[in-house]
């Protein structure tokens, strides 16, 4: 699956566009190497997003097409 619709589809961010702009702006790191929108995720793949001054790293536990909003929380681990 891409990086922006995993990032939407996961609810990391809550919409494709800002996923895009936020990898074309260099804030979307995956194992460490600057992603782009279209690098494809893998599950045990680590995701940071930098917001700001914060930086949020999840590992990707699954991934799903579709998913409901309660169940979201559970295509991803903080860590």
């Amino acid at each position: 699956m891409r990086l922006d619709k995993y990032l939407k589809v996961s609810r990391l961010i809550k919409r494709r566009t800002v996923a895009n702009e936020a990898c074309d702006n260099g804030r979307v790191f995956i194992n460490d190497k600057q992603a782009k929108a279209s690098t494809e995720v893998k599950v045990g793949d680590i995701i940071t997003i930098s917001f700001g001054n914060k930086d949020v790293k999840v590992e990707v536990t699954d991934i799903s097409e579709t998913v409901k909003k309660d169940e979201a929380k559970d295509l991803f681990k903080y860590l």
